[in-house]
């Protein structure tokens, strides 16, 4: 078994992953006026802030989208396809098995409303299965 990863779905990816991330978390977005009311983080914080955040979203996207890529080409090899499903599939898992878990059990020893966990979990499933649609495609 060989791992290939596609450049251009993982490029296709991030610019997925970074448009959800906007629409998501934007001021005018889906939940942002939501997100800041539950965190506590005003304009003014995230002003003050800088680039070091989008630097850091940024870095964790291209990761994901890495990430995702190796994980549906082992899956692709093992299972002996390579299809949207199977890579839906393995984002899916990911989620589940990484991102859902680890926020919901730190979210709540750190006491944080579940409202909050509700949001940036849905955010994070939302971002997985996006990012796997070009990966499924031209993996």
């Amino acid at each position: 078994m060989e791992l290939s990863i596609s450049w251009p779905a993982v490029v296709a990816a991030i610019a997925v992953g970074m448009a959800i991330a906007w629409v998501w978390y934007s001021d005018w977005g889906l939940v942002g006026g939501i997100w800041r009311k539950l965190t506590g983080v005003t304009k003014e914080d995230s002003a003050k802030g800088g680039k070091g955040p989008f630097v850091v979203l940024v870095a964790s996207i291209v990761v994901t989208a890495l990430a995702l890529a190796a994980a549906n080409s082992v899956a692709s090899g093992f299972f002996g396809t390579d299809s949207l499903w199977a890579a839906l599939t393995v984002a899916l898992v990911a989620w589940l098995g990484f991102s859902l878990s680890t926020l919901v059990q730190h979210n709540s020893f750190e006491q944080k409303p579940g409202r909050l966990t509700a949001i940036n979990s849905a955010y994070q499933l939302v971002l997985f299965l996006g990012m796997a649609v070009p990966i499924g495609l031209l993996q």
